[in-house]
């Protein structure tokens, strides 16, 4: 059973729509399709590409970055990289622009969003600019809306307007500041760029992640004067910071706006929310409080696309007998070829035991984990785990990843004997809280993450039951701009050069929480 399934089967959902990190969500409609991309950050592959057919059933089908070919990535750059892009459709292929802080303006194409996309081009050189959404006029002429990191370029509150190459490769001047929000709508950025009835509008989210609103800025000329209006904001409900996100019209003539919600440890989650525009603008949720501004839904009728489709959501659980990785895995850096093979073992994952680099103070710092959102708020984790290829010294297991980790392993000692332990640490260090013998090489280890990302560990050797680690639960944490993350490691011990052992799995398994807990 699929922990997180929003598609409730009678014709409604309930939000969210993913209860996994897809933060900065931008979204298109090209025919009967519809097609989602998200920020990544240094996590590779990088820039996800998910399809759906109403709205609210979401398949993860690619990423549009397999390796990031930019200095540094040998190494985790928590926090970096791909920063909030756009997707569009224009003169028959897929565009994705989006913003890193620290190099510029990217932008990657693609003819089909599920196949290969360009290699990345430059657009514009230079620190802080994020949140690129570009925009291809009536007339043929092309502009790209831009926010900026106050923390590379010292300005926050602040889009900029600027003409663009109708190619998309490069910007033609400096243009306009085009609205300041530094007055009422402080950390005004994620701006996105749409004409309807012959207005130009910026929807663009303020007043920081975790409380914001959504704005809507309109106006007769691309480079204004703008118009203001706020139209969805928390109100009297429970879900926070509605804003950054994406406006789609569907055929039926029916408006909707994805966007996310910042759930702590369970990352940017994607919430979906109904328009009706009412003199020209867009009015989004349900207001229900009567302050003319609306408030998210939590359960409405599912898009007008003209037929059902079955409820689905991303992959998590793993097999591992395909010849790729899952869509679902990212490496916390560039993955190298030595860390890990499909076909070494047919049918089975093998990760190879690597020591971190010299300057990683814990496993925060290490390149080689293999790592997965969390899909729903309570669901549990269990991987199948063959260790009895490691080496002495060398360490594997399962792993509750962010600003804090917790992890429950298996180790082989110096004289041949197997150790099971469970450890906690943080950016600067790591601790053994408890140890015990391990009577086989071979176990199952298993996360059990109930409401408010509360985690429990649990290990199952062949012909037991699933025992409970006996120390404190473990209150899982985001990382920098992502939510908690689970998944596999393997690691030599510090200091030692060359590679190690190995262990083998056959099995990850996510699924709702079970009744043995």
């Amino acid at each position: 059973m699929m922990p997180w399934i929003s598609d409730q089967g009678d014709g409604t959902f309930a939000n969210p729509v993913l209860h996994a990190d897809y933060s900065d969500p931008d979204v298109i409609r090209v025919g009967e399709d519809f097609y989602m991309t998200a920020s990544s950050f240094s996590h590779i592959p990088g820039l996800p590409i998910l399809h759906s057919k109403d709205l609210v059933n979401w398949k993860l089908i690619n990423h549009a970055i397999p390796r990031m070919d930019l200095p540094g990535y040998e190494l985790p750059q928590h926090g970096n990289g791909v920063w909030a892009p756009a997707i569009r459709y224009h003169a028959g292929k897929y565009w994705i622009f989006y913003g890193d802080p620290d190099v510029g303006i990217f932008m990657t194409t693609a003819d089909d969003p599920a196949g290969e996309w360009s290699p990345l081009h430059l657009v514009q050189e230079g620190k802080g600019f994020i949140d690129p959404c570009p925009f291809w006029d009536d007339d043929g002429q092309a502009y790209l809306v831009h926010a900026y990191a106050n923390s590379r370029a010292g300005i926050k509150h602040v889009l900029r307007m600027r003409r663009m190459s109708p190619d998309g490769a490069k910007l033609l001047d400096e243009g306009d500041l085009v609205f300041d929000g530094s007055g009422n709508h402080p950390t005004t950025e994620g701006p996105k760029l749409y004409k309807r009835n012959g207005y130009y509008y910026i929807f663009a989210p303020a007043g920081g992640v975790a409380t914001g609103w959504q704005l809507i800025l309109r106006s007769r000329s691309i480079f204004g004067p703008f118009e203001e209006k706020i139209v969805l904001h928390q109100g009297d409900l429970s879900i926070n910071g509605p804003h950054q996100g994406g406006w789609v019209e569907l055929a039926s003539g029916e408006s909707w706006f994805l966007h996310f919600q910042d759930k702590g440890a369970y990352g940017r989650i994607v919430h979906l929310q109904p328009v009706r525009w009412v003199d020209d603008w867009p009015l989004m949720g349900v207001d229900t409080n009567g302050d003319g501004i609306g408030e998210p839904v939590l359960r409405y009728p599912k898009p007008n696309v003209g037929r059902e489709y079955p409820a689905v959501a991303p992959f998590t659980s793993d097999s591992f007998d395909a010849p790729a990785f899952g869509l679902q895995w990212q490496w916390q850096a560039n993955p190298e070829p030595a860390w890990s093979s499909l076909s070494d073992a047919p049918g089975r994952l093998r990760l190879y035991a690597h020591p971190m680099p010299p300057s990683a103070k814990s496993l925060y710092q290490a390149p080689q984990l293999l790592l997965q959102k969390f899909p729903a708020e309570a669901f549990e984790a269990a991987a199948t785990i063959d260790a009895s290829g490691l080496a002495p010294g060398d360490r594997a297991g399962l792993i509750v990843f962010g600003y804090s980790y917790a992890l429950i392993e298996i180790q082989k000692q110096t004289g041949g004997a197997w150790s099971l332990l469970y450890a906690e640490g943080n950016e600067e260090t790591e601790r053994t809280v408890w140890e015990a013998p391990l009577s086989s090489s071979e176990a199952v280890l298993r996360v059990t993450v109930k409401e408010g990302a509360i985690c429990t560990f649990s290990c199952r050797t062949e012909g037991s039951t699933f025992l409970k680690i006996p120390v404190m639960p473990f209150s899982a944490r985001e990382s920098r701009w992502v939510g908690a993350k689970v998944g596999l490691f393997a690691l030599r011990p510090g200091g030692t050069v060359n590679a190690g052992g190995y262990i083998d799995t056959d099995s990850f398994r996510v699924a709702a929480v079970t009744d043995d807990e």
